[in-house]
């Protein structure tokens, strides 16, 4: 079965210009950023790109932890791209998850062992960061804590 997304841009003018896009809930204004010329309107294709990852990542983990019944209190994530520009060529180099992960209380080393193990296993088994693959360094440094467990 083939899943079918489509987005609608509209463009104003040269490179610094402003557009907007729409796709299903999302609709924004898209730029060029200021630190690389742009207008900074809106947001760019190298926040899309990291929120792409970022959203797909955090989703892939979140389905991976409730299959292996792993109790979340909280699961929060900064991520991190980086884009080297070298000769005016721009190239998206690498994207850093930080997901910063509290297990519920009562759960023993047994479970923080494994939600680490997911977490890093995560950013592999998203199907973004699978196309991003050979071309952008994808990586996890998760830090998982387990609550206190309250009487």
């Amino acid at each position: 079965m083939n899943h079918v997304f489509r987005l609608k841009a509209d463009w104003n003018g040269g490179r610094n210009s402003t557009g907007t896009i729409e796709s299903g809930e999302l609709k924004t204004e898209i730029s060029i950023p200021e630190p690389m010329g742009g207008p900074g309107v809106g947001t760019n294709p190298d926040e899309m790109l990291l929120g792409a990852a970022a959203i797909c990542y955090i989703i892939t983990l979140a389905a991976m932890l409730e299959r292996s019944s792993i109790e979340v209190e909280s699961l929060t994530l900064d991520s991190e791209g980086v884009v080297d520009v070298t000769n005016n060529i721009f190239t998206y180099k690498s994207i850093t998850h930080r997901p910063l992960l509290v297990l519920a209380g009562g759960q023993g080393e047994e479970a923080r062992t494994k939600a680490e193990r997911l977490a890093h296993q995560a950013e592999s088994s998203c199907m973004i960061t699978r196309a991003l693959q050979g071309n952008v360094d994808v990586s996890a440094e998760p830090t998982i804590t387990v609550a206190e467990k309250t009487l």
